[in-house]
């Protein structure tokens, strides 16, 4: 069953947390991340991309550049931006994107439900995107990016955070830039905490990673070293534990993660689409953007013109990784056509996520960075968790969850 525990957060005044609180290290470059963070000393990324306080040309990946990230770390808790609570608590972290609000429990997870696979997963991760996370928390000392975790939507649950919701303010409300409303209210009664890890101790088997796959890979290998660093070592200490945010699978919307090509692999636009023809309904040709409107249903743009793909039937596997439509697109185009073999470290191929819509692919073809572009109907949640239940994982790049979880409104020390 599942591990949860209340933690001493270390969190913004709330005077402060619009102004701290910063998308994911991970879905911005660092001249991204600078223009984001411009003018706003409070902001998170000063923490978790602390290259942007660095000249220009520094190695994200140096170890100066972990030490800003500490040094900025403390710096925003000794000028009283960031506190720490006095005993442990559990919270609730509301997000409301375009009407749709998702409610989530913030707590630590065990480790040990990790790599027991109570926490289940469904991605590879990459071990140069692990180390960069393990030296970050090592150097920092804390987890400042919260894991993404869902879990099956549970009826004593709800109703707990319900409770909590409607007889207490929330101690942040705020709209962010992008739209996005975040609220947050604590959980300090005993009771209500009590109950909380008693419900996912014996009412919810498993959770899930929806987003941090990467986060919580280097987040347990930092709780393993720091386990045989300590001869002590107890099994209750705060590296057993990493921060989560935890939301129902029913609240949960998975939006489209698209691909890019930069070539065609030797052929000709008639040629590539007589090859695509073999294995595809090509259909509605156009100059108008096309949306893929169900399962197996894809868009391609291609010399200024968008395609209707459609899956024949016989390419259509029945297991729940061949059934996926990122599935079908790399084992039918990309690979055999496209010359694509490893979408992971291929440079000619790059993702887009579906929060910046199908006019982003359109301009990076148009522009001459790419030759062609597919757009796929989004993977749905019961396909993730299927595949994370039979021990599978996804092809990369597979899910896109908006909204993102803000850094910076929760961090937890070691």
């Amino acid at each position: 069953m599942s591990i949860i525990k209340p933690f001493s957060a270390v969190r913004p005044k709330p005077e402060w947390a619009s102004a701290v609180a910063s998308l994911p290290y991970d879905v911005m470059n660092s001249k991204e991340a600078a223009q984001m963070a411009a003018g706003n000393p409070y902001s998170f990324l000063h923490v978790s991309r602390a290259e942007i306080d660095m000249p220009a040309g520094t190695n994200e990946h140096a170890q100066e550049v972990y030490d800003k990230a500490a040094e900025n770390f403390k710096k925003l808790i000794a000028d009283g931006v960031l506190i720490q609570e006095e005993k442990p608590l559990l919270y609730i972290y509301a997000q409301t994107m375009n009407g749709r609000q998702q409610v989530g429990l913030v707590a630590c997870s065990s480790i040990d439900d990790y790599f027991n696979n109570v926490i289940k997963k469904h991605e590879f991760t990459r071990p140069e995107k692990e180390e960069d996370r393990i030296r970050h928390m090592e150097t920092v000392q804390a987890h400042v990016g919260p894991i993404f975790l869902t879990y099956p939507e549970n009826k004593s649950v709800n109703e707990i955070i319900q409770q909590v919701v409607k007889q207490n303010l929330p101690v942040y409300d705020f709209t962010a830039a992008d739209g996005v409303k975040h609220a947050v209210w604590l959980i300090d009664n005993e009771q209500h905490i009590n109950a909380l890890v008693h419900l996912f101790e014996k009412e919810i088997p498993f959770t899930y990673i929806a987003d941090g796959h990467h986060r919580t890979a280097s987040a347990a290998k930092v709780g393993l070293r720091l386990r045989e660093q300590n001869v002590n070592h107890t099994g209750t200490e705060e590296y057993n534990y990493f921060l989560s945010v935890l939301f129902p699978d029913k609240q949960l919307a998975i939006m489209d993660y698209n691909r890019l090509v930069k070539d065609l692999n030797g052929y000709n636009a008639k040629d590539f689409l007589e090859q695509i023809a073999a294995k595809f309904e090509i259909s509605n040709p156009s100059s108008e953007i096309r949306i893929p409107k169900s399962l197996h249903e894809f868009s391609m743009y291609l010399n200024n013109t968008w395609y209707t793909l459609t899956a024949k039937p016989n390419i259509v596997q029945q297991d729940p990784i061949g059934i996926l439509d990122v599935t079908i697109l790399q084992e039918n185009i990309l690979g055999p056509l496209l010359g694509i073999q490893d979408p992971r470290t291929d440079k000619r191929i790059d993702f887009v996520g579906g929060i910046r819509g199908l006019a982003e692919l359109q301009r990076r073809v148009d522009n001459g960075e790419m030759q062609v572009a597919f757009a796929l109907y989004p993977v749905s949640l019961q396909q993730l968790m299927d595949i994370a239940d039979s021990g599978k994982v996804m092809p990369p790049k597979s899910t896109w969850f908006e909204p993102k979880l803000r850094d910076g409104l929760f961090s937890h020390l070691f």
